[in-house]
């Protein structure tokens, strides 16, 4: 590639924004542009960088290879661009922010998140909470959180925004445990449990018979119970730990599970560095977080 020393990050964003959303028509919406000034946008990157980006038909729109390698590096560009513009235009923005999440996500997708976030806002405390989405809730509901971040069920309508959806998977420390006409051990976190409803609902759904072997409000707990071969659990895909083994449908005989949804709630009147923290979390898992 011959590529000149700059790259506009306007026409990044346009790539970007192409990509996640899908279509020039739909990113023309979000940039409030006209579909023309995107697509002239798209060109000139192209150009620019001396390589073809998208795959367009009428109908599809795809990545190139070079397309995909080039969207993880304008992500970054356009992360550390917008830092810097949120440091400029707020470099005295600050406060304490109270935010809660269930353990499993903050410790999985939220880090990276906040670590830019106080990165661009160093004046701003964080106090994160992590419990089960009911003991967040309930902290909420009394009032000791700015913001929250559940689990709760796609179809469901409730308070909130949704932010975040995942596969769900099965997980064991080995398949054999699935096999065979005994009930299923559980691993379960205490009722009521999005993740638990959902593995039973799905079971009773193909008449297969399961029994509750272990309850644990702790993530490690879960784990530790499942590598010790007491049961299998459902975790989201990404949070699956590496030592462990995902049960397909195909091997193990194991209905296929919805995916989980997680939903951001606010406190009425929060103020200036909660707000922020809240279009930042919205945005950067919009995103996918990374």
């Amino acid at each position: 590639m011959n590529i000149s020393p700059t790259t506009d990050p306007e026409l990044l964003r346009a790539f970007v924004t192409v990509v996640e959303c899908g279509s020039f028509s739909r990113a023309a919406e979000r940039l409030l542009r006209g579909q023309s000034a995107i697509s002239l946008q798209i060109k000139r990157l192209e150009d620019h960088l001396g390589v073809r980006l998208l795959d367009r038909s009428p109908r599809h729109l795809s990545l190139t290879s070079e397309g995909e390698l080039i969207l993880d590096y304008a992500r970054r560009i356009l992360s550390l661009n917008d830092e810097l513009a949120a440091r400029v235009r707020e470099p005295a923005l600050s406060g304490l922010v109270r935010l809660g999440a269930p353990e499993d996500f903050a410790t999985s997708h939220l880090p990276n998140v906040l670590a830019r976030f106080a990165r661009s806002h160093p004046q701003v405390a964080l106090e994160v909470t992590c419990e089960l989405t009911l003991e967040v809730l309930e902290r909420f509901r009394a009032g000791g959180l700015d913001i929250a971040l559940v689990k709760r069920e796609p179809a469901a309508v409730s308070e909130g925004i949704g932010v975040w959806r995942e596969p769900l998977v099965w997980i064991a420390a080995d398949k054999q445990i699935a096999l065979g006409d005994a009930p299923l051990p559980l691993v379960v976190s205490p009722s009521p449990c999005v993740y638990r409803k959902r593995m039973t609902a799905a079971l009773d759904g193909c008449a297969r018979r399961w029994r509750i072997a272990y309850t644990c409000g702790s993530l490690a707990g879960a784990h530790a119970a499942v590598r010790a071969g007491l049961g299998v659990t459902v975790l989201p895909k990404e949070m699956a730990p590496a030592d462990l083994t995902i049960l397909g449908s195909e091997t193990s005989n194991l209905p296929d599970l919805e995916d989980t949804e997680m939903a951001l709630i606010e406190a009425p009147q929060i103020g200036a560095a909660a707000i922020r923290l809240r279009d930042y979390i919205m945005r950067e898992l919009e995103h996918g977080g990374h």
